[in-house]
Formats: C-alpha cells, structure tokens, sequence
C-alpha cells in the first residue's frame, strides 16, 4: 500500500514538472514556452493573457466564466483539435480594423457551470500555428479546482 501511494505522489511530481507554474485560477503553461500569465479577475470572469517573456507579446487569452461572450457558429469551423484531453474545434473569427491578422477562438467547458474561452491572434502562418499549439498545451485542472 505504501508503496503504491509512494508511486502515485512520484508520478505526480513528474507530471507536475513538464508544466510551468500557473496561477490557481489560469491554466498551466507548457514548461519552457517561455510564457507567463498577466491575470485580470472581475465580477464572474478571470481573465489570463499569456506573455511572451522575451518581447512582452500576447500569445493568446483564456477568458474563464459562467457565460463565453464567443458564440461558436459551425460555417467558421476550420480545424478539429483536442484541448486539455477534449474534443474541440478552432473557429475563425475576425478583428474589427485589423486586416492581415488570423483569429482563432475555441471554448473549452470546465465544468457545468463554467467555461474557458480560448482567444489567438497572429499576423502570419507561423505565428498562427506556434499560438495554436501553446493553447492546445494548455491544462485545466488547477483552475477546474479553483472554481469547485
């Protein structure tokens, strides 16, 4: 038995260790992505963006509320991915003024009450995919402990 419990709490730890530390109520980074989050609570939201920490660029946001102000509509699926060990899909979107850059939007349900509101933002091709594989990096536990 204690050998089991001693397993357990080792793999914990090692799993635990790929992972950058994160606030409790923003999702976990991958290790060395060279990210940090800027965290932003509000009445019933918290707001995470993530910082690029060589040139202070947003990488991506996660918005975690009751109720996603992103209304996923099907014509704007572009590519089926799974977050956080479930199946979603990114979404294009568009950003009022600012022709030349990608958006891509996802929602990823925390809980019944709660989700995550995914949001990227590149002007290139490279950008894009690099953003996208950061946020389908991300993990969700601590925040779903945080919000139970």
């Amino acid at each position: 038995m204690k050998a089991t419990t001693v397993l357990a709490a080792a793999l914990l730890l090692v799993a635990g260790s790929a992972y950058a530390q994160s606030t409790a109520r923003c999702p976990a980074l991958p290790a060395n992505s060279g990210l940090s989050w800027e965290r932003m609570d509000g009445s019933g939201y918290t707001f995470c963006k993530a910082i690029r920490e060589a040139d202070g660029h947003q990488v991506l946001a996660v918005m975690i509320t009751r109720d996603a102000p992103f209304r996923p509509r099907r014509g704007n699926r572009v590519e089926e991915v799974w977050i956080d060990g479930a199946e979603n899909w990114w979404y294009r979107s568009e950003l009022s003024g600012s022709s030349g850059v990608e958006v891509r939007e996802t929602l990823v349900e925390l809980d019944r009450d709660h989700v995550a509101h995914i949001s990227l933002r590149a002007s290139n091709d490279e950008e894009l995919t690099t953003s996208k594989s950061l946020a389908e990096a991300l993990r969700f536990d601590d925040v779903r402990l945080s919000i139970n």
